[in-house]
């Protein structure tokens, strides 16, 4: 496929009970986050590429920037840190029940799916999707759930195909899909598979995902 026609164009250890198979969760944010939130998932060379997005944020952005990153569960603190050297915005892992607050980066914690519920973070034990906790399809779909329109979702460098299914419900709930450029992409089979499902409003490099974001109000 030519990818160029499109570049341009509970508590913290139980399980919050929401279901992937076609079970549906109420969620809502808070008055002051319902204008927009940015939820991003990467997987292999994703460091990278969040940082890369992160170190562009201006230190006023004004909505929550919620990302997910497949890891292993002993990777936590040191990535929050590695992420917060280039990054103007406070970066944190969320804990269960957690407000959500505009002008702050959330990572989700290593083994627990990160979902919103009421303004707030719920974090779950629930079974891996797609071999992933947390998932990014867990992500995308809560958020898509709690901010429909408002949401932009950015899907980047990876080795499986998790994302694609909640890029789906962000596009039927009216919010954005963007997609890394695979030929940019360290591993490219993630971004690809969002492509091949026809999720992706916008195939863009690194850096044109950064401009995308800092001219988010203006579109």
């Amino acid at each position: 496929m030519d990818y160029s026609l499109l570049r341009r164009s509970g508590v913290r250890d139980q399980g919050s009970g929401w279901g992937w198979n076609g079970v549906e969760i109420e969620v809502h944010l808070k008055e002051k986050a319902e204008d927009g939130i940015i939820v991003i998932g990467a997987s292999r060379g994703g460091i990278r590429a969040v940082g890369t997005i992160l170190a562009g944020l201006p230190r006023r952005f004004p909505l929550p920037v919620v990302v997910v990153l497949h890891r292993m569960p002993m990777v936590s603190d040191r990535l929050v840190t590695i992420l917060q050297r280039d990054c103007a915005l406070p970066v944190s892992e969320p804990e269960d029940k957690e407000p959500i607050e505009p002008g702050r980066v959330y990572i989700a914690p290593a083994d627990y799916h990160l979902l919103m519920e009421d303004g707030r973070f719920a974090l779950s034990v629930d079974e891996p999707v797609s071999y992933s906790r947390p998932s990014i399809d867990v992500l995308f779909t809560a958020a898509a759930d709690a901010c429909g329109k408002g949401v932009t979702a950015i899907l980047l460098t990876g080795a499986n195909q998790d994302g694609a299914q909640g890029m789906v419900r962000v596009k039927q709930k009216g919010g954005r899909t963007i997609v890394q450029d695979p030929e940019t992409a360290e591993a490219p089979e993630m971004p690809r598979a969002a492509i091949d499902a026809g999720t992706a409003d916008r195939v863009l490099s690194l850096q044109e995902i950064v401009e995308y974001i800092k001219n988010y109000e203006r579109e």
